[in-house]
């Protein structure tokens, strides 16, 4: 059995590496999403849920990821201290009830993953009101302050899109969020009109009536009506803090070609017909910053091949970054179609590392990668996230880099020989640098910033300890500087004797 085991290790890591032959890139998005809805948090106490959420950012920051996707309203309630809406059951196990003793998971987490150098994007849910599990609404819940504002669905309550009313709503949300809190994104998921269910009719006659003059089908009408929360939304989050990302997740399907010459050879659920959202108007529109497409399934799926729609939505939303939703439980259950000794996460990094117009991948979900389900975990810490990645650029957004940084020298300390250096000089906040990049080079080395394997670390730190033996070997330490949207500094060296 030990020799069985350890043959299958091997035979891992030799197509593993023959598939990661191509250099790791420089820039990736490398994500994960922690969800609250699965009640993975409900009974614990503060401190329990605290070290749970900080052990899985350790081991997530040691497998290479560098932004997490942090659900903090699943159902119009909240995981951290809302005005508006009412502290989720996810969290207390009561909606309405605050945590004892008082903390903010959205606070906690962006300063543990800021320490850890990690982006934190706050994911909400914009329509969905009530999940079929809840059973009482709190007082203050927006489904019992304004009723009439709401649709029913297969037990669950949903915001009525095609009330004006509930777009401004949710944007005052956003702002409230994104105003208060240091993040680095603001998210939403799928869930735009419910998933459809046979037999079963969405009810907003009296919405329709009301302001759905003009159209010649109510499909047009809804799908104007989520066109116009995602508008106005982008632009609630660019006139609160510019440097702030709004990313979308959708399911993996926009149309099939039954449905859209232009579609995908699937034969699935659709984004445009079955859930009003029309993601490609939104990226060519620029209304979103960078779209996570839901690609779940296996490469082969004879509904949805992952290979098919990892290459459609390369062709088709590349207007903006794109990056692959991945399943990590689904990818290590399925046997590699050309060597069924292996699963698919090789020749899946294969074909998103092969897509120029793909920026990285977002791991559904964190905790899988953290029990390194199939060694997936190993995988990335040994292979695809050897080296550290920064984020991909947004020159949309800005691509103005911050200045130099400063007084860059090495110092003997009481902690040891430390390279320190002064932040630079910025005019607004947009300019101003947050993080640091220190590569090392060999004497005689040709310093190729280009090049992730030369880079030591990604900090927010304005030092670095540096690793001293016997002072007999020359290096040469480059530091440079990062704004908010990852834009590079010139490169400041200084020569060291380590």
């Amino acid at each position: 059995m030990r020799a069985k085991t350890l043959l299958s290790i091997l035979l891992f890591l030799f197509v593993c590496g023959g598939l990661h032959s191509q250099t790791a890139p420089k820039r990736e998005f490398r994500g994960a999403w922690i969800q609250a809805v699965n009640g993975q948090f409900q009974g614990m106490t503060t401190d329990k849920m605290q070290q749970t959420l900080t052990h899985q950012l350790d081991v997530l920051r040691q497998a290479g990821i560098n932004a997490i996707i942090f659900q903090i309203r699943p159902e119009a309630d909240a995981l951290y201290a809302s005005k508006y809406e009412p502290w989720s059951r996810f969290l207390t196990g009561v909606q309405g009830k605050a945590p004892v003793p008082a903390w903010d998971p959205l606070q906690f987490m962006i300063e543990e993953c800021h320490k850890r150098n990690m982006e934190l994007h706050a994911w909400i849910n914009p329509y969905r009101a009530k999940t079929k599990g809840t059973t009482t609404l709190a007082g203050n819940h927006p489904a019992k302050l304004y009723p009439d504002r709401f649709l029913e669905y297969d037990g669950q309550l949903y915001f009525d899109p095609g009330l004006p009313e509930n777009r401004a709503y949710i944007c005052t949300i956003v702002k409230d969020i994104v105003e208060r809190y240091d993040v680095d994104g603001l998210h939403i998921d799928d869930y735009f009109y419910p998933y459809p269910v046979p037999n079963k009719d969405i009810r907003d006659d009296v919405s329709f009536a009301q302001y759905g003059t003009g159209y010649a089908n109510r499909a047009d009408w809804r799908r104007n009506n989520v066109n116009l929360l995602i508008r106005d939304l982008h632009h609630t989050i660019r006139e609160t803090k510019p440097w702030v990302k709004f990313g979308i997740s959708p399911f993996g399907i926009y149309r099939n070609q039954k449905s859209d010459p232009d579609g995908s050879r699937t034969n699935g659920l659709q984004n445009y017909d079955d859930l009003y959202a029309d993601i490609l108007l939104w990226v060519n529109n620029g209304w979103v910053d960078y779209t996570i497409p839901q690609v779940y399934w296996e490469i082969g799926h004879p509904a949805a091949d992952y290979q098919e729609l990892v290459g459609w939505w390369a062709r088709h939303a590349d207007n903006r970054p794109l990056f692959i939703g991945q399943d990590v439980m689904r990818t290590v259950q399925k046997a590699d179609l050309q060597n069924p000794n292996i699963h698919q996460q090789a020749r899946k990094m294969q074909l998103q590392r092969s897509q120029p117009a793909i920026g990285g991948s977002c791991l559904w979900y964190a905790a899988a990668v953290v029990d390194n389900v199939g060694n997936y975990r190993e995988a990335l810490t040994r292979h695809y996230h050897r080296y550290p990645a920064l984020q991909p650029s947004f020159p949309f957004m800005d691509k103005k880099a911050p200045k130099k940084v400063r007084k860059l020298k090495p110092v003997w300390m009481e902690d040891g020989y430390i390279l320190c250096w002064t932040a630079p000089k910025a005019k607004d906040e947009m300019d101003r640098a947050i993080q640091y990049v220190i590569y090392r080079f060999a004497k005689g080395e040709k310093r190729n910033l280009d090049d992730p394997s030369k880079i030591v670390t990604i900090t927010r730190d304005t030092f670095y300890k540096l690793p001293y033996e016997e002072g007999k070997t020359t290096y040469y330490y480059v530091v440079t500087a990062l704004d908010h949207l990852q834009n590079e500094s010139k490169a400041v060296k200084k020569k060291v004797k380590l």
